[in-house]
């Protein structure tokens, strides 16, 4: 007879982490994502691949790369389930300090406070002070920014940060040729 008592074997447990990505949201806003996730779940599988993505893309008349769909689901680091859609969303959307932080900062160099910087005195700026910013990221942040005359508008560029740009069309996709596009308003039904 042994002394020692015999140890029960214990399974473990399977440890699980709980996403706090649905706190970030109001559940109004959770309602708008889930309707948002089933369009574009095309095959309703209960997760968004390229194949989803294409199918809604050429549902809306634009004509995508496979190099360009395989860059928009590698952004997420697993399969894209509607969990993985909100943390996706709630790191683009949470992702950026408020308008108004941004517009102050820009503020800061316009003297007049007329919500327009000269161009090249941002440039001159961003490449010369504090953290130096090399000319081809000075490029980048101005690509498709609202300049007119030589002059930055970083009150609409502060809004089309937070909020997009007002022309939707201007994303970069090529569009089928309208004979080829599901929807066609100009062909009769």
């Amino acid at each position: 007879m042994s002394s020692m008592k015999s140890k029960k074997k214990h399974r473990s447990r399977t440890q699980r982490y709980t996403s706090n990505v649905f706190a970030m949201f109001n559940q109004a806003q959770i309602q708008e994502f889930k309707e948002a996730f089933n369009m574009i779940d095309q095959n309703r599988d209960g997760y968004i691949d390229k194949d989803d993505l294409l199918d809604l893309m050429t549902s809306l008349g634009k004509d995508p790369s496979n190099e360009y769909l395989d860059k928009m689901v590698s952004e997420a680091p697993g399969p894209i389930n509607f969990t993985m859609f909100l943390t996706l969303f709630g790191e683009k959307l949470n992702g950026t300090d408020p308008e108004e932080v941004i517009k102050n900062a820009f503020a800061c160099f316009d003297d007049r406070n007329a919500g327009y910087i000269n161009e090249d005195y941002l440039r001159e700026c961003l490449t010369t002070m504090g953290d130096r910013w090399t000319e081809e990221m000075v490029d980048e942040l101005l690509h498709g920014a609202p300049i007119a005359g030589g002059m930055f508008d970083y009150v609409e560029f502060t809004s089309m940060l937070k909020h997009g740009t007002k022309d939707k069309d201007d994303d970069g996709i090529p569009s089928l040729p309208p004979d080829q596009q599901a929807f066609n308003p100009v062909q009769p039904l």
